[in-house]
Parts: structure tokens; C-alpha cells; sequence
């Protein structure tokens, strides 16, 4: 199946970089990538799925060809803007799968607009992801030295995403995220650390009542096995599903991340 040429939807908060694959009709799948990637990362998610859904893929706020606005940014608006974009492809319910960052906008809209969900998949996440000093300090550095932060950011990048065995087996596949990473807008990077920084929602995942799927990776060492736990032991009825991966599960278990998807949105 060949991959759909991106295109710019426009809504109220600016132009959001989406790819829509699958039948018009199917089921609506919303695919959110992690921080510092592109809606690229789901190329292998897009083609598998794309035959039982109409996968809809969009690169996040300050990423990729989406709208870069002066930050900091909140998760009230990243959450926002997936509700935009289903609003201005007129879908009324989706199913949703996020990683990592776009797991926790998947942990927003369990919350706010469960209404708008019909199955929830949050892989390597957490409900509160790192420190806010720790955000507050790379968005800082990443404004104070632009684009030669997003270049060392992705130099580092493989050891925080893979495995040491898969980034020696797929160099293509590393070099391709690290790509990613080296291309995001500065400013947009920052705005969504500043967003991390200030979200927290452990106190909140237990109103969840959508089905949810939390998928992490065993070598996680971003969002752990213990925080994918947490969460299932917070949001009634969440299915956990481990992997034998690290943070970018997706891309380096793909087949198993697949069929656990798959399976839990058929």
C-alpha cells in the first residue's frame, strides 16, 4: 500500500502535518508521536492497520510540518488540538495510540474527552514522565542554543530510545530518527518540554473509562515497566502489554506492538 503524501488541515489553533490511510468508512485510528519525531515513526503502525482503519497520523504541535507557536505549551492544548483535527475530519469517536509524550495526550483525553475515545493505547508512558527541573532545563538549553541543541539531542538520542542490540542490528532505522529529532523547530521542542514539565496526572487516569492498553517496553529506562503498573493498577480495567524493548517500542518491537495494537482495537 503506498504512503499517503502528508497534507496541511487547517484549524482553529493553525495547520497541523497529517497522512490519512485506510478505507473512508473504517473505524478511525489516531496515531501521536513521541517527542522530538514526526508522524513518520508510524509508517510500519499505518501499514499494518490501514487495512482494517482509517489511520489518521498528525506530527504534534511544534513538530515536524505542524504549527510551531511560541511556547510553553500546555496539554490542554496538545490534547485540544487531536480533538480539533477529529473535529475538522468530522469524526465524532476514534480510537487513539500514543508513545511516550503522545501517550500522555492519550492520558488527557482518557481523562477530559473520554467521550471522544473508543479505545485508548498509551505506550511508554507514565502519568507524570521525568522531573519538571529536568524539563525546565533541557527547553532552556534547547532556546539558549537552537538548532546545535537539537543536533546534540540527537546524537544522544539512540541511547535514550534503543536498545545497544538494535541500534548495532537497524543503523538505517537509528540514523532515520535521529533525523527526526535534528529537524524539530527549537522553539517547539522547548514549549513541549515546558509542557512535560508541568504535567501530572497521576491523581486524575483513575477517572478513565475508556478500554485502555498500556504497552512498555522491558528495557525502558525513560518510562518504565513500574510506571506502566502504576498506571494500571489506577485506570479500571487497563490491559498491560510488555515488550522486549526500550522507549521507542513501536519501532523496535514493531511486529509484537502490531498485533498487541491490533488485537485491542479490533
Amino acid at each position: 500500500m503506498p504512503t499517503p503524501t502528508p497534507t496541511l488541515l487547517q484549524t482553529p489553533a493553525g495547520a497541523f502535518r497529517v497522512a490519512i490511510d485506510g478505507p473512508e468508512g473504517a473505524p478511525v485510528l489516531v496515531l501521536s508521536n513521541s517527542l522530538g519525531t514526526t508522524l513518520e515513526m508510524w509508517d510500519a503502525q499505518a501499514a499494518r492497520l490501514a487495512t482494517s482503519h482509517r489511520v489518521v497520523r498528525y506530527d504534534t504541535r511544534g513538530h515536524g510540518g505542524s504549527v510551531v507557536p511560541p511556547g510553553p505549551y500546555r496539554f490542554e492544548q496538545l490534547g485540544g488540538d487531536v480533538l480539533a483535527l477529529l473535529d475538522a475530519l468530522q469524526v465524532e469517536r476514534a480510537s487513539f495510540c500514543g508513545i511516550s509524550m503522545g501517550g500522555f495526550t492519550g492520558l488527557w483525553l482518557g481523562v477530559h474527552a473520554g467521550h471522544r475515545l473508543n479505545h485508548l493505547v498509551v505506550a511508554n508512558s507514565a502519568a507524570k514522565i521525568g522531573t519538571e527541573e529536568g524539563w525546565r532545563a533541557r527547553a532552556a538549553l534547547v532556546r539558549e542554543k537552537g538548532a546545535a541543541a537539537m543536533a546534540e539531542l540527537a546524537a544522544s538520542s539512540p541511547g535514550r530510545w534503543f536498545t545497544e542490540a538494535f541500534v548495532a542490528a537497524q543503523p538505517a532505522l537509528v540514523r532515520q530518527a535521529q533525523g527526526w529529532i535534528a529537524g524539530i523547530a527549537p522553539e517547539g521542542y522547548a514549549a513541549c518540554c515546558e509542557a512535560l514539565a508541568r504535567a501530572d496526572l497521576r491523581s486524575s487516569i483513575a477517572r478513565i473509562a475508556v478500554p485502555t492498553l498500556l504497552i512498555a517496553g522491558a528495557a525502558d529506562p525513560v518510562t518504565t515497566v513500574a510506571d506502566a503498573q502504576a498506571m494500571q493498577v489506577a485506570i479500571p480495567g487497563a490491559q498491560l502489554v510488555q515488550l522486549p524493548a526500550s522507549h521507542l517500542s513501536n519501532l523496535e518491537a514493531p511486529a509484537e506492538f502490531d498485533a498487541a495494537l491490533a488485537a485491542f482495537v479490533a
